[in-house]
């Protein structure tokens, strides 16, 4: 189960970055990271646009596709690696991470890796 933030919202702004590597994984809505962060929802995603090129929506599901990667990389099972990382459908979750790297989660499991990039 991953690290939650309190749900009491700061008194003051968290580091954005640092806010959202350590609470990808949870189950926020953007209106509820921008409070958790010590942000507005217009704030939040002022401040994101700054951190990120990605609407803090496509930068999450990125997010969360790498580090699902990761864990398929090291044997996880595709089911497990979904719901470890946020994701709460496997099969909308196989057809983005398929789409993003080319090849499914579970030839990722089975040992197949990305081609180089030129």
């Amino acid at each position: 189960m991953p690290e939650t933030t309190s749900p009491n919202p700061p008194a003051q702004k968290v580091n954005l970055q640092d806010f959202m590597e350590k609470n990808f994984r949870c189950d926020f809505s953007m209106s509820e990271f921008a409070t958790l962060s010590g942000r507005s929802l217009s704030t939040f995603k002022r401040d994101f646009k700054k951190m990120s090129e990605l609407s803090p929506e496509r930068w999450l599901t990125n997010r969360r596709l790498i580090a699902a990667y990761d864990l398929l990389k090291r044997g996880r099972r595709v089911s497990a690696a979904c719901y470890d990382v946020g994701f709460k459908n496997v099969s909308h979750f196989s057809a983005i991470f398929k789409k993003k790297f080319g090849i499914t989660p579970g030839e990722v499991r089975r040992g197949k890796s990305l081609e180089p990039i030129e």
